[in-house]
């Protein structure tokens, strides 16, 4: 099996790394991700200005085939398996996100946009998140969920979305799969006031404050309450 691995956090992120590492189970590994953070760039590509593509020889995971690229997630799916690779891939592995990947958040995801853009070259595709604070959920869980999800293909214009709690093993409470996207808010957002500008110009920094409400059945309700979340994430116009 040939894997495409991208990520949005850059190419020296220690979730794509652990992904990597994770991967080499399942088959051939390839990584094309950012030379640099990408976070929020959702599903853009890049049409008007060029795309560089470098090898990377000193990432961290023997037997990869690992690049940067200039431009976003998106197009680190569509120049890797168009392109890098000598052919396309069986899946696209889209992570592991520093941050939850939930509720209202996916449709500004990067993670998730390549992913979508996977799918779009009708290629598998699993996108996966975690809480900011630790790893060893994720690590304990995220060979048995690709190994389940890799035997379950999809549909054109539909994606596996996985978030792994915040939390510490002990207190994990095990897998549910089929969850729902939320329709929450994982952060409301407000705007303040940083400086007057001049002729009339105001400048603004978004602050989010934290909102931890969410519906039964959800993504954002499992991880709240640390469970791990599986679910299926179609795409605009599917």
């Amino acid at each position: 099996m040939r894997i495409l691995i991208t990520n949005d956090d850059g190419i020296e992120a220690s979730g794509i790394i652990r992904l990597a590492h994770a991967a080499r189970e399942f088959g051939e590994v390839w990584v094309v991700a950012p030379e640099s953070q990408r976070s929020a760039a959702s599903h853009s590509i890049t049409l008007h200005n060029e795309i560089d593509i470098y090898p990377c020889p000193d990432f961290p995971v023997d037997g990869v085939h690992a690049y940067s690229c200039s431009g976003t997630p998106g197009d680190c799916v569509r120049v890797g398996s168009l392109s890098v690779m000598p052919a396309k891939p069986d899946i696209v592995l889209s992570g592991i996100n520093f941050g939850y990947n939930v509720a209202s958040d996916i449709q500004y995801s990067a993670t998730a946009g390549a992913a979508f853009e996977a799918s779009f070259q009708e290629y598998h595709a699993i996108a996966l998140s975690e809480g900011c604070n630790g790893h060893e959920v994720t690590d304990k869980y995220i060979k048995e969920i690709l190994k389940k999800l890799i035997a379950t293909p999809l549909e054109p214009g539909f994606i596996h979305n996985v978030n792994f709690p915040d939390c510490p093993l002990g207190e994990c409470q095990g897998i549910l799969y089929d969850r729902k996207v939320s329709r929450g808010m994982f952060y409301k957002d407000h705007y303040n006031v940083v400086e007057e500008l001049d002729d009339g110009g105001v400048r603004y920094v978004v602050e989010g404050v934290y909102n931890p409400e969410a519906e039964e059945d959800t993504d954002f309700h499992a991880i709240l309450n640390n469970y791990v979340s599986v679910g299926v994430v179609n795409n605009v116009g599917y």
